[in-house]
């Protein structure tokens, strides 16, 4: 069944809408807010839950040496215009706004981001939203407008990173493009994230997460070897390019610690999804191999499957590395195979994954889930169970990890999502408060930027807020 949700553009022709969110900036004239922390964990993140409004100074954690109190968020002080929509450009700023920056989401007035209306919603409030927008204070302004292009221009004036997803040209069709930006502040990175990137004849074609699983190669290889190209049934193009460009906006940052100069990034969502395929454009170059779609086997280590156990459930299997493979066949009662030629290598054992799956596969359906997991355990090899998210929610060590974390939400009280992306022992990243409603820090953000309540409300009665 497709999943709606999938097809989210990546360049829109709007300007986008969104979140942001407040925390100890120690910039000039800004107050540092910081929520009430609900626990802090060892592993290095705090679960922080109060919205903006919030001025609660940090709390001593038990991270660090000695017992002391965390330095605060490592990206404190940053400041980050969220311009973007649907999904790779919002989710890479949401990535820097867990770990401190503050990100500032401009939201179109009329048009609020469409994720707010993507997916299940709860007492009329987009779920999907409450976790891409995170720790973002969120804003309207209408970047078509010259008004609000002149707004923009002032709050790109005392920021440090723009992410943007326009297709290439809109923004300056506004009046808005790289010039204009770095002539207001030279040291600002710009963070551009389209389909295809910022040239080349398919720059201007409107991109989406599945035209990049579709052309980097993932979905030739994904599926069975019978079936039709799969796609992922979630935004992994998307994700991808998030991760992608949060590490180019880090990498941006350390270069302008170097030259005192800002830069433009050019992301095209083909292209993290082509990387994290691996040496496929090596074997072909090299080769002419093309790889083929196997399932859940891989050609280069068996047995790699998933395999069904007594009770109906679902375990996978991995042997990537040689003595896990011996393990696993001794395991399942045929350490004979273990001394043949073939066994001793991954492209062997590959080559005769219908025998191995077969023995793998029969051992498993003998015996129950917890009884497969727990011998595999015993035995030193590598196994896990096929979660669904009921599964996820209950897991202990994904518990033991806070991996999904409680947040205090001022719209459906307390929410239940992922926690920051990982642990950092001296400087935590936090989760500050959930996705804000459309529009709900335009005043705060713009008095704090040095408009009086009358400027505001001239905007607003032109409608560029």
């Amino acid at each position: 069944m497709t999943d709606p949700t999938r097809d989210l553009p990546a360049e829109p022709a709007e300007p986008a809408v969104g979140e942001a969110t407040t925390v100890p900036t120690g910039r000039a004239g800004q107050s540092a807010r910081a929520g009430r922390p609900r626990h802090a964990d060892q592993a290095g993140r705090t679960a922080r839950t109060e919205p903006p409004a919030a001025a609660t100074p940090l709390p001593a954690g038990s991270t660090g040496p000695a017992g002391a109190a965390p330095a605060g968020p490592p990206l404190a002080g940053l400041r980050v215009l969220d311009l973007a929509t649907l999904f790779a450009g919002p989710l890479a700023a949401t990535l820097l706004g867990d770990f401190g920056a503050e990100v500032i989401k401009v939201e179109h007035p009329r048009r609020p981001d469409p994720s707010r209306g993507h997916g299940p919603s709860k007492d009329g409030v987009g779920l999907w939203w409450k976790l891409l927008g995170r720790n973002k204070k969120a804003i309207t302004l209408d970047l078509s407008t010259d008004a609000g292009r002149d707004v923009l221009l002032r709050l790109a004036a005392e920021s440090d990173v723009v992410v943007e997803n326009f297709r290439p040209g809109t923004l300056e069709r506004w009046g808005l493009g790289w010039e204009q930006l770095a002539a207001e502040n030279p040291r600002l990175v710009l963070a551009r994230v389209t389909g295809f990137g910022q040239f080349g004849p398919y720059a201007r074609r409107p991109g989406f997460g599945t035209l990049a699983e579709a052309m980097s190669g993932f979905a030739a290889v994904t599926g069975e070897p019978d079936g039709p190209p799969t796609l992922p049934p979630f935004g992994l193009a998307d994700s991808i390019a998030a991760l992608s460009t949060a590490y180019a906006v880090m990498a941006a940052l350390a270069g302008r610690d170097r030259t005192g100069r800002g830069q433009v990034i050019d992301m095209a969502i083909i292209e993290p999804m082509l990387t994290v395929l691996g040496p496929q454009p090596l074997w072909y170059d090299q080769l002419g191999y093309v790889q083929p779609r196997t399932g859940n086997r891989s050609t280069n280590n068996a047995p790699r499957n998933t395999y069904r156990t007594a009770d109906g459930r679902w375990v996978a299997v991995s042997t990537s590395a040689q003595s896990i493979a011996e393990r696993v066949m001794r395991l399942v009662g045929r350490p004979e195979v273990i001394d043949e030629e073939w066994f001793r290598t991954g492209a062997g054992r590959a080559a005769h994954a219908d025998e191995l799956d077969a023995a793998v596969g029969a051992w498993i359906a003998r015996h129950d889930r917890d009884e497969v997991v727990t011998a595999f355990e015993k035995a030193e090899a590598a196994i896990a169970p096929v979660f669904d998210i009921r599964d996820v929610m209950a897991n202990e060590q994904y518990r033991a990890l806070d991996s999904i974390t409680e947040v205090e939400d001022e719209e459906l009280g307390t929410l239940r999502m992922q926690n920051v992306l990982f642990r950092l022992s001296e400087t935590p990243g936090s989760i500050r408060w959930a996705g804000r409603p459309h529009g709900a820090d335009t005043d705060a953000v713009l008095a704090d930027l040095g408009l009086s309540a009358g400027e505001i409300a001239a905007l607003r009665e032109e409608g560029a807020l």
